[in-house]
């Protein structure tokens, strides 16, 4: 079986929405709700 990773593709210098990934959603950044939704998916193997 073969190893599955994913990547999260961010730029922290958007031009529509600078910053994007910093900006608190809830009670954390942006980029925060991505790496726990990543780290729920059900075929990966390593979240980093």
């Amino acid at each position: 079986m073969s190893t599955v990773i994913a990547m999260i593709p961010a730029r922290y210098a958007a031009t529509r929405f600078p910053a994007k990934l910093m900006k608190i959603l809830g009670d954390k950044p942006v980029i925060a709700h991505t790496y726990e939704r990543q780290c729920k998916a059900v075929y990966l193997q390593m979240c980093m």
